[in-house]
């Protein structure tokens, strides 16, 4: 087997996944994945959609994650992950659809407005 890459995105995360034959072992930014995200949550978050298809120990994963914070960068490996699966068995698709693994979020921060404080903020109103 080839190594597969796919591509998964979320805020202002990008992560880049690369795919292969293995046995299970996860490294994100030349790091494992209990270094770069100690938090189990966010481990979990990552994990999904590989536990549900379960494949865990199946494939090594090599992910390069820019931008964002750390909840925006798991979402976006789980994500990115998702996405090499359905590359490697497109019968996975609909089990990944269900779980909601193959919807990309399109929730961004709004952008500041000029002549206000923040996005919808406003300054206080003085009467006089």
């Amino acid at each position: 087997m080839d190594v597969i890459n796919s591509i998964g995105r979320r805020k202002a995360a990008v992560a880049r996944v690369f795919m292969s034959e293995g046995s299970g072992k996860i490294v994100i930014n030349k790091r494992e994945l209990e270094h770069y995200f100690p938090s189990s949550i966010l481990q979990f978050i990552v994990k999904q959609p590989l536990s549900k298809l379960n494949v865990t120990e199946k494939y090594d994963i090599k992910i390069n994650l820019q931008g964002g914070g750390y909840k925006g960068q798991s979402e976006a490996a789980r994500l990115a992950i998702a996405r090499a699966l359905v590359k490697l068995n497109p019968e996975d698709k609909s089990a990944l659809r269900a779980e909601g693994f193959m919807t990309r979020d399109p929730r961004v921060v709004e952008r500041k407005k000029p002549g206000r404080p923040g996005a919808r903020k406003r300054f206080q109103f003085s009467k006089r």
